[in-house]
């Protein structure tokens, strides 16, 4: 039977998504933990490959057991294995179409930027930052990266394609955070985090909109900005209608 479940987890206590020998993995984990109750391996596909410290609150898998379990029962059975840094939110069945990435229509992401006190609790899951933030600045900036682009220049890694399609990136006040929330099609790896490291960039005037329009409009252009810590980012929703 084939199953898909949506998670969340604490990044921070994981080295990445994917499976690495040796390390201590999402998938790693749900991969043992659904050993455990198929009684056999079984192989997990994610929605997407989340990095390092990178966390998630609608991460979607799917897998298929060798047995019919109802998925509430599954549901439970699951967590209680994977918790307390990995939670199973939802459980259903699905068709054998279905498939947790190539199934996808639209990702969400969410970065936390606390412009408070430092707080050492909180380092873990938000950008720390001590400088004036000017969200008039981010929503200028924001602008740039709308719409359907090359982002060569806001991707790590060798691709065969980095055309992408972000919908809308909207900046939210909530007291002493900061939340920049990215809707879109397709997003690559470290690409959120160097979207944001631009606007932070732009934001305290070290880069004009300018030179960020001609890192969108030419991926041949050769120009660095930093890349914002992984710590703030979550992948917050995954569409499928």
């Amino acid at each position: 039977m084939k199953y898909c479940v949506k998670i969340s987890y604490d990044g921070s206590k994981f080295y990445g998504f994917q499976r690495q020998k040796d390390k201590i993995t999402v998938q790693g984990e749900l991969e043992k933990a659904l050993g455990i109750i198929n009684k056999g391996m079984v192989e997990i596909k994610g929605a997407g490959r989340t990095d390092v410290g990178v966390h998630a609150y609608g991460q979607v898998v799917h897998f298929n057991l060798d047995f019919d379990i109802p998925p509430e029962r599954l549901k439970e059975a699951l967590a209680s294995i994977v918790r307390p840094y990995i939670d199973i939110l939802e459980c259903k069945q699905v068709d054998s179409s279905f498939h947790a990435r190539f199934s996808v229509k639209s990702k969400e992401y969410v970065y936390k930027i606390w412009r408070g006190n430092y707080d050492p609790c909180k380092y873990s899951y938000y950008l720390m930052y001590d400088k004036d933030l000017n969200v008039d600045k981010l929503r200028e900036c924001a602008e740039v990266f709308k719409g359907k682009h090359n982002f060569h220049n806001f991707v790590s890694g060798f691709r065969d394609n980095y055309n992408g399609e972000i919908f809308n990136i909207e900046v939210v006040e909530e007291n002493e955070t900061v939340l920049l929330v990215f809707k879109g099609k397709s997003f690559y790896r470290y690409m959120v985090r160097n979207i944001v490291g631009a606007m932070l960039s732009y934001n305290e005037g070290k880069v004009n909109l300018e030179t960020i329009q001609k890192m969108v409009n030419d991926s041949d252009f050769n120009y660095q900005l930093p890349t914002a810590l992984a710590n703030g980012l979550y992948l917050s929703k995954i569409n499928y209608d």
